[in-house]
């Protein structure tokens, strides 16, 4: 479902995640573009908070490029079917809850994403702990066994 490991790279390098980018595995790519892009909304939630609202739009839009240009732009649709086509949807409806959020300065609304990214970081973790595939899946040419698959590099 998600892009090659050098496209999970020339991601950060667009949206400025600096660390540990270059020996990352694509699953902990993916990691680092969720603790990125929450990362970002919470300066924004203490910068709309503190009336700050420079800094507030700037935190806004590194969110808003990580989820487009990172989370979003890795999705390999063709591998990731059905659930790519949901993420893609979900990331989107992010973006859109983001620039809401900036225009009406409301707090809620940058947590309500926070959350939502919250929770697609757990799960997706969930899945980094077990093997995409099973030995003897593996040896007889069987499917992945998570639908969250990577497209070959």
């Amino acid at each position: 479902m998600f892009g090659s490991k050098q496209f999970g790279v020339n991601a950060y390098a667009k949206v400025g995640v600096e660390t540990g980018v270059s020996s990352a595995s694509p699953h902990q790519l993916i990691v680092m573009l969720f603790d990125g892009a929450m990362k970002a909304l919470g300066a924004a939630i203490v910068n709309m908070k503190a009336n700050n609202i420079a800094a507030k739009g700037e935190a806004i839009s590194k969110a808003i490029l990580i989820i487009d240009s990172g989370l979003r732009a890795s999705l390999d649709k063709n591998a990731g079917g059905s659930i790519a086509e949901s993420l893609d949807s979900l990331y989107e409806y992010m973006g859109t809850r983001l620039l809401e959020a900036n225009l009406k300065n409301d707090v809620t609304i940058l947590e309500e994403v926070q959350r939502l990214l919250g929770d697609l970081r757990s799960a997706w973790n969930a899945i980094g702990t077990s093997p995409a595939v099973q030995p003897a899946q593996a040896a007889r040419g069987a499917a992945v066994s998570s639908p969250l698959t990577y497209a070959s590099a």
